[in-house]
């Protein structure tokens, strides 16, 4: 099996995601947030702002992708990106407030990070053989 293919596909699609989730964030109305469980307070800087987060995280994402022997520093970034905010998503759901978007934004998150890390662990043991 090609864990590297495997690993440069999970990171355009993790990519990909991060994208269109930006995108969202900033073109979608506020009116529309609550449709996803949040309180719309202070206007739409926080949607934005988190749109273009997700925007900047794309490039990351991408840019491991392009070339992951290179880039392994971006891929371990981004490996510990989706853990940092499993533990956040996670704790904000169960300390602060239940919002089931962010549940599910946790449990997504907690899949794509335990994925990276297994994928990319498995192409690293083949580089080490090379």
């Amino acid at each position: 099996m090609n864990f590297e293919k495997l690993l440069k596909v999970l990171l355009y699609l993790v990519g990909l995601h991060s994208f269109l989730v930006g995108i969202g964030l900033i073109v979608l109305p506020v009116s529309s947030m609550s449709q996803f469980g949040f309180e719309v307070m202070g206007g739409k800087f926080f949607s934005a702002q988190g749109g273009v987060f997700h925007l900047v995280m794309s490039l990351a994402y991408v840019w491991a992708a392009m070339n992951v022997q290179k880039y392994q520093i971006l891929i371990l970034f981004s490996i510990a990106a989706k853990f940092i905010a499993t533990v956040f998503l996670f704790s904000y759901f169960f300390l602060m407030e239940y919002i089931w978007m962010v549940l599910l934004s946790g449990i997504g998150d907690f899949l794509m990070g335990i994925l990276m890390l297994f994928l990319y662990a498995k192409a690293n043991k083949s580089w080490q053989v090379e």
